[in-house]
């Protein structure tokens, strides 16, 4: 609704057989009371550099793009009573975070997978990090505030990381060797998923006829999208 304030929340999620990440109202929510005043997106990438001995370096060589990290920085607790309505102690809104992002849930020994939303923020994955600063207290030395950072790491199902390795894989240039047996279309199902794009593949390595394929010879399959696909698996095949 516009005008009205927006909460962060962060919601335990399940993963589906399918393997899409579902948020489970069962499973311990949070919503802060107070807003951070920012949040921070990192992204990393990781090179590989082989050195040899009495060289002064080679070049860096791409390696991973590593997993997106969130962090919200100063998110407040309170427990002062300056926010109407609010009953919780400090130590109660400790709990509910610690519940909702830090832990072990199920059998399995690891943190929860969650959803971390905050108007158009929306970001899925587990806590990495965790950390509670207390900065007022009561006489008693009850806490009254703390000041949380909180690091959390992206999560891709398997489902998801192969979906995301086949589109690498289909988006870039593959030379593969000619093997017994093989053939212009089961090579494109092998690289695309889909033997209707033989008639390019053919094209673009000069294959004039559909005899059989010179064992030993190297194929060039390019990105999907520079390959034509044919628009009928019984189209007449002339290259």
């Amino acid at each position: 609704m516009s005008g009205q304030k927006t909460l962060l929340k962060i919601f335990g999620c399940n993963v589906t057989p399918s393997g899409k990440i579902v948020v489970d109202e069962a499973l311990p929510q949070f919503t802060a009371l107070i807003n951070p005043p920012g949040y921070a997106h990192e992204y990393q990438i990781k090179y590989a550099k082989n050195q040899t001995l009495g060289q002064a370096g080679n070049e860096s060589k791409f390696h991973a793009s590593m997993p997106e990290k969130l962090s919200l920085k100063e998110l407040v607790l309170d427990g002062t009573g300056a926010i109407p309505g609010t009953t919780q102690t400090v130590s109660e809104q400790v709990d509910a975070l610690r519940n909702a992002i830090y832990t072990y849930v199920g059998t399995k020994n690891e943190a929860p997978i969650v959803q971390v939303v905050w108007g158009s923020m929306l970001f899925y994955g587990r806590a990495e990090g965790l950390k509670i600063d207390y900065t007022m207290f009561r006489p008693n030395g009850e806490p009254l505030r703390a000041k949380v950072t909180l690091t959390f790491v992206e999560y891709k199902s398997t489902e998801e990381l192969v979906k995301l390795e086949q589109q690498k894989i289909t988006n870039q240039t593959q030379t593969l060797t000619v093997k017994d047996g093989d053939t212009i279309e089961n090579l494109c199902d092998q690289v695309y998923q889909d033997d209707a794009y033989y008639a390019e593949v053919a094209r673009l390595n000069g294959l004039t006829s559909l005899r059989p394929l010179k064992v030993g010879s190297t194929l060039i399959f390019p990105p999907l999208d520079e390959t034509k696909k044919v628009g009928s698996a019984n189209q007449e095949r002339t290259f």
